[in-house]
């Protein structure tokens, strides 16, 4: 397998033709996984915003405050606001907002970024990452097509690459029901490769100023496996979410 940045990416603005963009660039074959940055995948479908734009609500006020309290750094209750907007749940208020998004994925302050944003204050993420990826799929030679993200992990440091859409592929592997080396049936293992592949990829594009927004995998091969089509944990399973719930911040 082998994994190469598409090069030369104009800065992208609202109403883009990303696949053409990329279609202009790389010669892609069938099998390849196209993974695209959610950062350009968001400015083509304008999903750019101001601060103006949040009112903020007494409860985004009280977020912002308490989050001030806490940290000791001004918080802009706007922001609050935006990362309300964008959630389903906030899972956890402080020291910093931990959210469920519209689709699914559970992250720090619902993934809003403010860096690489030249003509507005905040990115949001594609208001449906799955169906993005369709529609870039849909476009492009390659049959496989994942919009990825950045984002920090439970009990470790840094940030790295995941996916939070895809199409043309499911997102896992299911190994439950093989046999492992010693002929040990196995019970719970699924293989979560749409985020090895975008860990991977992040890899090739980088972090930064420095950063390329599409990279493509060729070379891989599901093998002879069952599909998962789970991504995102359910919340009646998720143990780690019911018990953040519970959970209070003593600074």
């Amino acid at each position: 397998m082998e994994l190469f940045p598409v090069h030369d990416l104009p800065e992208i603005s609202p109403g883009d033709d990303l696949a053409g963009l990329i279609r202009e660039r790389v010669d892609l074959r069938e099998d390849d996984v196209v993974c695209v940055a959610s950062t350009v995948v968001s400015k083509a479908e304008d999903r750019t915003a101001d601060l103006d734009d949040f009112p903020p609500a007494p409860r985004a006020r009280e977020i912002a405050d308490n989050l001030e309290s806490v940290t000791g750094e001004s918080k802009d209750p706007r922001f609050a606001q935006a990362v309300l907007e964008e959630s389903t749940e906030v899972i956890m208020e402080s020291p910093f907002l931990l959210t469920e998004s519209r689709f699914g994925h559970v992250g720090v302050n619902a993934g809003i970024d403010r860096s690489n944003v030249p003509n507005a204050d905040l990115l949001l993420l594609p208001r449906r990452p799955s169906a993005s990826a369709e529609r870039i799929r849909a476009e492009l030679p390659a049959d496989r097509v994942i919009v990825t993200d950045t984002c920090g992990r439970p009990f470790r440091h840094g940030q790295r690459g995941v996916a939070i859409g895809w199409a043309g592929l499911a997102p896992g592997r299911d190994y439950r029901g093989e046999r492992d080396r010693d002929g040990r049936k196995l019970g719970v293992t699924v293989e979560n490769v749409v985020d090895e592949l975008a860990a991977a990829a992040n890899l090739v594009a980088g972090e930064g100023a420095s950063g390329t927004p599409v990279v493509v995998v060729r070379g891989f091969e599901w093998g002879d496996h069952d599909e998962s089509e789970a991504q995102f944990r359910d919340v009646e399973g998720d143990l780690v979410r019911q018990a953040v719930r519970e959970w209070e911040f003593e600074g």
